[in-house]
């Protein structure tokens, strides 16, 4: 009998203990996007990218310059300088494949960099709110298919204070600044 009542008082124990615990939740990839440091890189990717285009369009205009003189010409050539003018084009497209190729890579690899810092800051302001509010579990939403808004704390707007993200600035408003700009860019 004395058993059942220790056991039972541990279970109540164990149930009360797992109640106090608090949990919560934020938005990972809101927090990151409007960062203000994620405009900086997205504008540092912008200008990479600019120079990446103005690169690509110098070998394909290259390539098509001389297409259009092996076009225009070919009928006069003796056989050894068509050869020669056909390896020269074969030689432009794989510098154009392989500068496609290796751009991409450090692209990628710049994106990276970029946004190393950002995911850091982010995760560490969210584990120090997480601390300091006492939080046993902090769940990205995006990655949780139910969050119930009564039993857990939303970390995402105190975590947006203390990165410096205006308070009227939501992914919807970042996605119309960043169509306004690609029409400036455009125009």
């Amino acid at each position: 009998m004395k058993r059942i009542i220790v056991i039972i008082a541990m279970a109540m124990l164990t149930v009360s203990a797992f109640a106090q615990q608090k949990f919560a939740h934020v938005n990972f990839s809101e927090l990151v996007q409007l960062c203000p440091e994620a405009d900086d890189a997205r504008a540092a990717m912008a200008v990479s990218q600019k120079e990446v285009q103005a690169t690509f369009n110098e070998l394909v205009g290259e390539y098509n310059t001389k297409y259009e003189q092996y076009q225009s010409k070919a009928s006069t050539w003796t056989a050894s300088i068509r050869e020669s003018k056909e390896k020269e084009l074969v030689q432009i497209q794989q510098r154009i494949q392989e500068f496609q190729q290796s751009v991409d890579a450090e692209l990628q690899q710049q994106q990276q960099n970029l946004m190393a810092p950002i995911y850091e800051k982010v995760n560490k302001t969210i584990q120090d709110l997480a601390k300091a509010g006492a939080y046993v579990y902090v769940f990205d939403v995006s990655t949780v298919i139910y969050v119930d808004a009564t039993q857990s704390t939303d970390l995402t707007v105190e975590a947006r204070k203390v990165l410096g993200i205006p308070e009227g600035r939501t992914l919807e408003t970042l996605q119309q600044e960043l169509q306004a700009q690609a029409l400036a860019e455009a125009e």
